[in-house]
């Protein structure tokens, strides 16, 4: 189970992740990240709440980093001890900005 709150204005959104980022959540987020894409110049991720993170839910951050590099830029924070390890393991500590 993934619960996704969203706060939007002028531009920017902040998406506060509580639970599984794993395969049967991972569309869940990747349709919230389209639909507020358009007009978006600052994303950020919030994954104080989120215990952990699958490949799937990988491939919805690498999706929505590239989207973000055309238009803007994109933060993720609050990351606990487990997910920053798997963003070390796989590579993403490279890619992503994480705060």
């Amino acid at each position: 189970m993934l619960s996704i709150t969203k706060t939007l204005g002028n531009g920017k959104a902040v998406l506060a992740l509580e639970g599984r980022l794993d395969t049967l959540t991972a569309p869940d987020l990747e349709k919230t990240v389209k639909d507020i894409l358009p007009g978006l110049t600052d994303l950020t991720l919030d994954l104080a709440g989120t215990e952990y993170i699958s490949s799937a839910g990988l491939r919805v951050l690498l999706s929505a980093q590239k989207a973000m590099n055309a238009q803007g830029r994109m933060v993720i924070r609050n990351v606990n001890e487990t997910i920053a390890e798997i963003f070390e393991v796989t590579g993403f500590s490279d890619i992503l900005t994480i705060e």
